[in-house]
């Protein structure tokens, strides 16, 4: 399943089941209910190659869908008393801790509940350059990862910590949980990511795909499962857990590209421990760190007594 704002076109492929337009797009969209999926349909607003169609118009293979959004209006996004874990808070900028299970940003199909509603709710100040939509979001992760997130108050300090993120001056660091042993202590995924050709809704290493480097490391070994510190280069869409998949270790507890295709309650056990980033006003570094969720520490700790090396 994929997020809507990543790509508006798809071709039906021999993979793809031959079902109703409404009922496959809110099936591959993962913000778009069969409701919001119908009425983008009466609004004309969905075209199938190049021609407005009805709901139970049936896919076939070969088919070219076009979407478009439907706009969405600061009115839609409605503030919300949702707790937050603040991490750090100035008068530029606060670091958040993301719990998994929540989006970052609203979207079509998915106006609630989101992080920005309960910033919203908490912070009086939030930059405007994404829009009234991702009002203060510099950069998100993915909505079943928990972890730290940078935000920004003032539109200059959203444009410089931007700008950190482009040249990967950013310190990002992630712990993941992968099924399997892996023996190297430490190692280096360096491969190419992209739509994945043979199933639009992944993503995948291409050789013709954006560049894409996971440096990581071994913290612990269980009999079946293995610890690892990510670093990342690049920040590509779902890239720790399409990295990981690639070289035969993919992360437990995600549906998409792991082992076992049902989701967890918890999402795939991957946190977003530690953002470091230089303050885009004092021009002094600044690193936060958050210890793992309960959930993920709670599993650690019942394979302790599997512990491989």
């Amino acid at each position: 399943m994929k997020r809507l704002n990543e790509n508006l076109e798809y071709t039906i492929l021999e993979t793809d089941p031959l079902i109703r337009i409404d009922k496959f797009l809110s099936e591959l969209y993962e913000e778009l209910s069969r409701t919001t999926v119908q009425k983008m349909i009466a609004l004309q607003t969905v075209l199938v190659n190049s021609k407005a169609v009805k709901a139970n118009y049936k896919v076939k293979i070969g088919d070219f869908i076009q979407l478009e959004e439907i706009p969405l209006t600061e009115q839609d996004i409605q503030a919300e008393n949702i707790p937050l874990d603040i991490v750090y808070e100035d008068d530029y900028l606060l670091v958040v801790n993301k719990p998994s299970g929540m989006v970052t940003h609203p979207a079509p199909g998915h106006y609630e509940h989101t992080l920005v509603n309960a910033l919203l709710y908490h912070i009086n100040q939030l930059s405007n350059i994404n829009g009234d939509i991702r009002p203060g979001i510099v950069h998100r992760i993915d909505k079943d990862t928990s972890g730290l997130l940078m935000v920004a108050k003032t539109d200059y300090a959203h444009q410089v910590l931007a700008d950190e993120l482009k040249e990967k001056t950013t310190k990002r660091e992630y712990i993941a949980l992968v099924d399997g042993v892996i023996l190297n202590q430490r190692g280096t995924i360096d491969a190419p990511l992209a739509r994945d050709p043979r199933d639009r809704k992944k993503m995948a290493v291409v050789a013709s795909g954006k560049s894409a480097v996971t440096h990581f490391e071994v913290l612990k070994r269980f009999s079946d499962k293995t610890l690892v510190s990510c670093q990342l280069e690049t920040g590509r869409t779902h890239q720790i857990r399409v990295h990981f998949a690639y070289i035969k270790f993919p992360l437990v507890g995600d549906y998409v590209y792991g082992k076992n295709k049902n989701a967890t309650e918890f999402g795939q056990f991957l946190h977003a421990k530690t953002i470091g980033f230089t303050h885009p006003i004092t021009k002094k570094w600044m690193e936060f760190t958050r210890e793992l969720p309960q959930e993920f520490s709670d599993l650690i700790e019942s394979l302790q007594s599997g512990i491989a090396s």
